[in-house]
């Protein structure tokens, strides 16, 4: 194969890209940093109508999404339009444009991971303020609190617990501005150990690789938060459960986050361990740290030896089918 040149999608360039760049560098390729604010449709420029900067008349051998920046509804549909563009010009895009879709609206990862079968906290999501309330209402009558999310949150920012919490009621705030007129609730699963901790671990090419544990004394256990990164062996149980929640989301790479439960606290009949979250552009700077082998060579070789090297494949063989 040439020697590939991949657009690496990111709105700041940092750690991580020069972790994917050093990478791609030691497989003999070439990474550029791309913003997709900066790409653009312009069907008068070339046969296939995109303009990414840094490529010319010509399209990268492949892409990997790193960061997509925030914006308007419009800007952001433009934004995942390239991504969606470029997978059907026969570029593979390393988590594509569905993947992250399905894993940046939180209420849709939790709609397919429960539709997979995958354990998970109950949740709602629902435009109506009094339909919201009346949920809170109910649930606190059980005993439960529960977690209101941003939609699109990242980091643990705008997490609140609402409902019953710690023998008080806190009622639903107001939704219209923060949260975008939106309750997207989630059963809140007390700590089952002290200090309270949940897991990440990263899937690559459909394998769990590696995992850590978060541990904070505040419930909200995202390193941006102030959580502390400690090893953890990668349990088959842990295993499993991520790569089917990675599965589910349809995502080429993942950082899958689970909580232990306590059957007391989830409702459930038996203690077991729940998906919360799933990320389609998942950080690993932290969990570098507590592993033993180059998280980015890992993404990279799976880009380009299962992904790049599959469409290369598919493409030969439609040559040959119409010759």
């Amino acid at each position: 194969m040439p020697r590939p040149t991949v657009a690496i999608m990111t709105d700041e360039t940092g750690w991580h890209t020069r972790q994917l760049q050093a990478a791609l560098r030691e497989r003999g390729g070439i990474g550029r940093c791309v913003d997709l604010a900066d790409c653009r449709i312009d069907t008068g420029a070339s046969w296939h109508g995109l303009v990414i900067p840094g490529f010319g008349r010509d399209l990268p051998d492949a892409a990997l999404v790193r960061g997509i920046a925030g914006g308007s509804f419009e800007q952001v549909t433009k934004r995942l339009g390239v991504l969606h563009a470029l997978r059907e010009l026969g570029v593979p895009v390393y988590n594509d444009a569905r993947a992250i879709e399905r894993s940046v609206d939180k209420s849709m990862t939790s709609l397919l991971l429960h539709a997979a079968g995958i354990p998970t906290p109950p949740t709602w999501a629902t435009e109506s303020f009094a339909q919201a309330q009346r949920i809170v209402m109910r649930e606190a009558a059980a005993g439960h609190a529960l977690v209101l999310k941003p939609l699109f949150g990242s980091q643990g920012k705008g997490l609140q617990r609402v409902g019953h919490v710690d023998g008080v009621h806190h009622p639903l705030p107001p939704i219209d501005k923060v949260y975008g007129s939106l309750a997207y609730l989630q059963r809140f699963l007390p700590p089952a150990d002290t200090p309270g901790f949940d897991w990440r671990v990263l899937v690559v090419g459909g394998r769990a690789v590696t995992a850590m544990r978060r541990v904070s004394a505040h419930w909200v256990h995202n390193l941006a938060q102030g959580a502390r990164c400690e090893p953890e062996t990668l349990t088959p149980e842990l295993a499993q459960l991520a790569e089917a929640a990675a599965r589910a989301l349809g995502m080429d790479y993942a950082g899958v986050d689970l909580m232990p439960v306590a059957a007391r606290a989830s409702g459930a009949a038996t203690p077991g361990i729940q998906v919360i979250e799933v990320n389609g552009v998942a950080a690993w700077q932290g969990l570098q740290r507590v592993t033993g082998f180059n998280i980015a060579r890992a993404i990279v070789d799976d880009l380009l030896d299962r992904k790049l090297a599959g469409a290369v494949r598919a493409a030969d063989a439609e040559r040959s089918r119409r010759a």
